[in-house]
């Protein structure tokens, strides 16, 4: 994906609400079941991720990586991730 889609997407994420909060039990099964659901019906998400920074960026990886989504944007508890639906 080249700048400029990054670009248009992270403007159209600014007015989303987190639709998955990520907590102290970290990244389990249940949760990234739910974001891919997210990622089904809305293709742009906003992920809110309660842990130190070194976890935030592992926890990033591996979502992008099991859902085969791709990371916008990350700003501090806040991430946006992008997977393209096919059937939309």
């Amino acid at each position: 994906m080249n700048a400029v889609d990054k670009k248009k997407l992270r403007a159209e994420a600014h007015a989303l609400k987190p639709v998955v909060m990520i907590g102290q039990s970290g990244l389990t099964d249940a949760v990234l079941a739910e974001i891919e659901l997210a990622l089904n019906s809305h293709e742009l998400i906003k992920v809110k991720i309660r842990a130190e920074r070194e976890a935030r960026v592992l926890i990033n990886e591996k979502i992008c990586q099991g859902t085969g989504a791709e990371l916008i944007q990350a700003i501090g508890q806040i991430a946006v991730i992008y997977r393209l639906n096919p059937n939309k």
